[in-house]
């Protein structure tokens, strides 16, 4: 691997690292307030320092947002699995599943939905097969996932 892949692959745990962290949090101020209120209380101070960012980072410029008449309107979509995510691991972590449960399932909910959207060509993607190795990835990340939520006692 050159030095880029291994800057990805760092890139790659360092977010999971904080995925893990985010929900462990998010979970935690769940306990204390409703997961609603939780994902209302991590989503406003996001928002509240992202146009801090835009308006420091845009300071002295005329225009603060490029109009783009190009963008698909699904585009416009992206806070909503977020918002979904802070709300069920509130949920999920606090009950028998647990953090790890939670990952997991949370893992094979992306792995699927990617495959769904290559194989169907959703969000303006170029159709693709699914292959058998495509196919035992899949299976093997869902038997993984199954196995750490029977294992814990989760269900």
């Amino acid at each position: 691997m050159n030095k880029t892949q291994y800057f990805y692959l760092l890139l790659a745990l360092i977010s999971g690292g904080f995925l893990a962290a985010m929900i462990f949090f998010n979970s935690q101020l769940a306990l204390f307030y409703s997961p609603a209120e939780s994902s209302w209380f991590a989503h406003g101070i996001g928002g509240l320092t992202a146009l801090i960012l835009i308006f420091s980072l845009n300071q002295g410029k005329q225009q603060l947002f490029a109009k783009n008449d190009q963008t698909p309107w699904w585009a416009y979509l992206g806070g909503l699995p977020g918002a979904f995510t802070v709300l069920l691991a509130g949920i999920t972590v606090n009950s028998h599943l647990g953090l790890t449960g939670s990952l997991a399932l949370g893992l094979v909910g992306q792995i699927s939905f990617s495959y769904l959207c290559d194989y169907l060509g959703l969000l303006g993607l170029e159709p693709k097969k699914m292959t058998l190795r495509d196919l035992v990835s899949l299976c093997l990340i869902c038997g993984g996932s199954l196995m750490i939520i029977f294992s814990r006692g989760a269900i």
